[in-house]
């Protein structure tokens, strides 16, 4: 059992994460004298469907301020009306998970008007494995809770991707053409932590933009990947305009690109341990209620900043290397954008690399993967 950072709401909340985080086993030990409802649970879900003020009259017949866990809230949506009348009338408590909000922020649902808190659950991170990293599994395979408790998590991962195509897509109808949109999958994994060129994909699934920037819209809303946007400089007119897209584990990137059997390649790895820190800098800053935008910065001939960020008092930028050795040109980056900082700016340059000895590179703190994550979440690189 690991303990999650993910910490108990005081109050209503939607709990969103993909599939298979944890999200359920985390809000029946956190809420264990709730009412529990779980969606899916087929009898359940078909006579809350057919009758939602059902739950009303149920949870009615119980004290105020109640606390009630609703499992997949996004296979009901019509039940955030009854919810709503509960957190009113009753004062109840309801913790709602979901690894999908997708017909919840489409289809014109009661999203319960700032009455219910808005938190996210992410795969497991470095400091809820209690920093026992094994790099090349952790790129390989992920960080799951169930991949993680396998001897070989290729078959679950494998699993886990199917499930995904059969019951958020095709359970849900949000795809006409599930080959292609399967195709899609992998050719995005492909080009995962990669600046996105819609037009290129389009062109290897064998259709348009406007049907390539939907599936994306798919994979934001059920959980499955983000975007890493890049820094917009108003001084700077010669930079790359195009976000990336991170799927949200390395196994699940691996899974969707048919790369499961064999170990990382060279030329994937940078990709993966990018992927791996990118996760961990989002659910630091989600867990530690931060929320500072979290970016990339790369100039038109290719100098680049791999997470840049603004926190209270400096810039920050991090740059990653699957590299057992810095080197100068690891750099190149961090310079031209310091270049670009307004004037007098505190700027500081993390480099994260795979060797072991923790030193200051020029202007640069070089820190080993380990000893980065311990720094990050001790809260000792960003306030």
């Amino acid at each position: 059992m690991y303990t999650r950072l993910l910490k108990s709401p005081q109050q209503s909340a939607f709990v969103f994460g993909p599939r298979a985080v944890g999200k359920s086993t985390w809000a029946r030990s956190r809420f264990p004298d709730a009412t529990y409802y779980d969606l899916l649970d087929t009898s359940l879900y078909l006579d809350l469907s057919r009758d939602p003020n059902s739950l009303y009259r149920e949870i009615s017949a119980r004290p105020r301020h109640s606390w009630i866990v609703i499992d997949e809230i996004q296979r009901a949506p019509a039940l955030l009306n009854e919810i709503h009348r509960l957190i009113e009338d009753r004062q109840a408590n309801v913790i709602m998970t979901g690894s999908s909000a997708r017909k919840l922020r489409r289809g014109g649902v009661n999203l319960l008007g700032g009455r219910a808190l808005t938190r996210t659950m992410f795969p497991l991170t470095s400091p809820e494995l209690e920093y026992s990293l094994e790099l090349d599994r952790t790129l390989q395979y992920g960080t799951l809770p169930e991949a993680l408790n396998r001897a070989n998590p290729t078959d679950y991962l494998r699993s886990y991707v199917e499930t995904y195509l059969a019951q958020e897509v095709i359970a849900e109808a949000l795809v006409r053409d599930v080959g292609r949109f399967a195709r899609f999958l992998e050719v995005a994994a492909r080009q995962n932590a990669q600046p996105t060129n819609i037009t290129s994909i389009a062109r290897d699934t064998g259709t348009n933009r406007k049907t390539v920037n939907t599936h994306f819209e798919i994979l934001i809303d059920t959980l499955i990947g983000s975007w890493l946007t890049p820094w917009k400089l108003k001084s700077s007119n010669r930079q790359l305009h195009q976000s990336k897209f991170y799927f949200c584990d390395t196994g699940i990137v691996r899974g969707l690109s048919n790369r499961l059997p064999y170990p990382p390649a060279p030329e994937e790895s940078g990709f993966l341990l990018e992927t791996f820190i990118f996760h961990e800098l989002r659910a630091y800053l989600s867990y530690s209620n931060l929320h500072y935008p979290l970016h990339y910065w790369r100039s038109y001939d290719g100098a680049e900043v791999d997470f840049v960020l603004e926190s209270r008092d400096r810039y920050i930028g991090i740059e990653v290397k699957a590299a057992g050795r810095w080197s100068n040109k690891f750099n190149r980056g961090f310079n031209r954008l310091a270049a670009l900082l307004p004037p007098q700016s505190a700027f500081d340059r993390i480099g994260v690399y795979t060797g072991s000895r923790e030193e200051r590179w020029d202007t640069v703190r070089l820190f080993p993967i380990v000893k980065f994550l311990k720094n990050l979440w001790g809260n000792e690189l960003i306030q």
